[in-house]
């Protein structure tokens, strides 16, 4: 097992587990298609492409974690919050697939688990956490940094037992179950502090320069409510 990415490589799982894990994220990704039809418009549609050359460009650049051991920015609270939890998950989906076939980075007989840890579990675990958080923390740039710092530690941890789920189903070799997920988690709790800072620079300065362009702020503001004197007069 590679401990230099979270990409997996192929023969960590069996091929039964990961032709099943294939089909879930196809799946995934159908319900995905169908639901972000709803969100493009003509300012959402551009930034999708943004934040998929962003992700792509950003996860080619590994940071060192500990000795031996490095990660990279997942993308899926970063995603979340500019376009929302469909188009997130197929931009994330779209780098995974252009890195595994160009640059063999990800096995091709584990796309379906990779995809399905960084683009389905780790974007879902981030968009849940969003909107519980945006509900309850400032609808400023300040706030939304701050959501998309708890929110990345979160989505990359979830993401990383993902893994141990998919290894207890299907791993090829014998190693503790227990260790792999205490592993997994303490590093990826690191790589989600190194995302989250990452993440939360970026939108905090989308927010200031163009909050009309953040799917959090958009879709997650409460609607305003007209004042009494004002339906009065209607």
């Amino acid at each position: 097992m590679d401990p230099q990415a979270m990409h997996i490589a192929n023969g960590i799982v069996n091929g039964p587990v990961s032709a099943l894990f294939v089909v879930f994220a196809v799946a995934a990704l159908a319900v995905c298609v169908v639901k972000a039809r709803a969100d493009l418009d003509d300012r959402l549609a551009p930034m999708a492409g943004l934040v998929a050359a962003f992700i792509f460009a950003v996860q080619m650049l590994n940071f060192q974690v500990l000795p031996g051991v490095s990660g990279h920015l997942l993308g899926g609270t970063l995603a979340v919050i500019l376009v929302g939890p469909w188009v997130g998950a197929l931009c994330i989906a779209t780098v995974l697939m252009v890195q595994c076939l160009l640059f063999a980075d990800g096995g091709l007989t584990a796309i379906g688990l990779n995809i399905t840890n960084m683009a389905i579990l780790g974007t879902a675990a981030g968009y849940l956490l969003v909107v519980a958080l945006v509900k309850v923390l400032p609808k400023t740039p300040g706030g939304l940094g701050t959501t998309a710092l708890i929110a990345s530690i979160v989505s990359v941890t979830v993401a990383s037992q993902g893994f141990v789920l998919e290894y207890a189903l299907g791993g090829t070799t014998e190693l503790s179950l227990v260790g792999i997920s205490l592993t997994m988690a303490g590093v990826h709790v690191l790589i989600g502090i190194g995302e989250g800072v990452i993440a939360a620079t970026t939108v905090t300065t989308v927010a200031r320069v163009r909050p009309d362009l953040v799917y959090a702020l958009r879709k997650f503001r409460k609607p305003v409510t007209p004042a009494p004197e004002m339906e009065a007069a209607a």
